[in-house]
């Protein structure tokens, strides 16, 4: 069957990766996805197989022991990887968000340090910066690190953690009041630590206590949690960068690409949804013939397949501008915005074709239906991606005199 979504100007690497991961998720994924995320189980054998693969390092440099690819090469990996299942997407998208951090912003010492292992897999990322209090508003996080000689005390606690106990490395925000005096603006006094910690629950390293899942509708498997730091102590040679104050641009830049992937998940989603509504439509029989004969459903068809094309093009433009080494604020806000929102029409429409045998466990496209609502959420809601966008927008078309 002819495939939606293909991209044009691909390298014969490139294609090779891509088909590796194709048939890595069709054999290896689709087929137990349902299963493992309907006992919310974590998918170890899958994310080995991951690990084998090398994704872990895929955006990682050659001279740190990783496959040195690019933005769009990775966003189509996962893009793959969500039309599987969307957890394990999830899975590698907070590891890889640290490790483009460090690459962009670590010093030389955590480079050589953290980045080979990253790409091998032996340390996996996860990255914080939402609290209980507060979602998309990072200015007003009120964790606290205090220095205290060579050291600094991290007192605070931290919300929706991925890969909260599966992770052994994470990037934490807090704010950071050693030199920026009283009335710095608050994205001017924030400072990412890298945290070291062992896997699992309860207490991972003295200070650091990582409860036990948050129990959600969808996105299962992959473990959500807290993190609670309670006179956490973290030498200075782990502030990202080696200097305080730069953390919110750090983790804003890290965002900018983690919305490019949350884009990729919405298209991979999106994809199989019209993929199991498609398939369906023309096994379904009613009035004598398949309902994919019927206008109404031809129509929804046309679509479905309309909107996985039209977000899938704006998730390559925003990788690829990423990639040419522009901003690309604008594209990654939009391509995010687009394809969660296609993605929640597309599932929902796929839906509606199963007719009562989507309100099923045993059809695919009920798993689908719960996982897509994350999307619309995950790395800044749709009203704050609007925001970036008119914001960007008068900027580029601001009147002149």
């Amino acid at each position: 069957m002819a495939r939606l979504a293909q991209t044009a100007g691909l390298t014969d690497i490139q294609q090779e990766i891509l088909s590796t991961v194709r048939d890595f998720v069709d054999k290896e994924i689709i087929p137990v996805a349902t299963e493992l995320e309907h006992r919310d189980e974590y998918p170890q054998q899958i994310v080995d197989g991951l690990k084998e693969l090398g994704l872990f390092g895929l955006m990682i440099p050659e001279e740190y022991g990783g496959l040195g690819e690019s933005l769009l090469t990775y966003a189509l990996c996962v893009e793959e990887i969500a039309r599987g299942w969307m957890s394990v997407s999830g899975i590698i998208n907070t590891h890889f968000i640290v490790a483009y951090m460090l690459k962009q912003h670590g010093t030389e010492e955590q480079r050589d340090y953290f980045l080979p292992r990253m790409a091998a897999g032996d340390i996996r990322g996860a990255f914080s910066m939402s609290e209980p209090a507060l979602g998309s508003d990072v200015s007003a996080i009120t964790s606290k690190a205090v220095k205290d000689g060579d050291e600094y005390v991290l007192n605070g606690q931290k919300m929706w953690l991925t890969n909260g106990g599966t992770s052994t490395l994470v990037a934490v925000l807090v704010k950071s009041d050693e030199g920026h005096p009283e009335g710095t603006a608050p994205h001017k006094s924030m400072t990412t630590f890298l945290v070291e910690k062992e896997p699992g629950f309860g207490e991972v390293r003295p200070g650091l206590t990582i409860p036990g899942k948050i129990d959600k509708m969808g996105y299962k498997g992959v473990d959500t949690t807290e993190l609670i730091m309670d006179g956490l102590r973290v030498p200075a040679n782990r502030v990202l960068g080696g200097e305080t104050g730069r953390g919110f641009y750090q983790m804003m830049d890290g965002v900018e690409v983690g919305r490019v992937n949350v884009a990729a998940r919405g298209c991979g989603v999106a994809q199989r949804a019209f993929e199991l509504g498609v398939q369906y439509a023309q096994q379904r029989h009613t009035f004598g013939k398949p309902i994919a004969q019927h206008q109404a459903i031809q129509f929804k068809l046309a679509e479905m397949a309309t909107k996985v094309e039209a977000a899938h093009a704006m998730m390559v433009n925003a990788a690829r501008k990423k990639d040419s080494g522009e901003r690309n604020d604008l594209e990654a806000g939009m391509a995010k915005y687009l394809a969660s929102e296609y993605c929640k029409e597309v599932v929902e429409d796929a839906f509606r074709i199963h007719g009562g045998y989507g309100f099923s466990k045993e059809y695919e496209i009920e798993r689908l239906y719960r996982e897509a609502p994350m999307l619309l959420i995950g790395e800044g809601t749709a009203e704050i991606q609007k925001m970036i966008i008119g914001r960007r927008l008068l900027e580029e078309y601001r009147l002149q005199g």
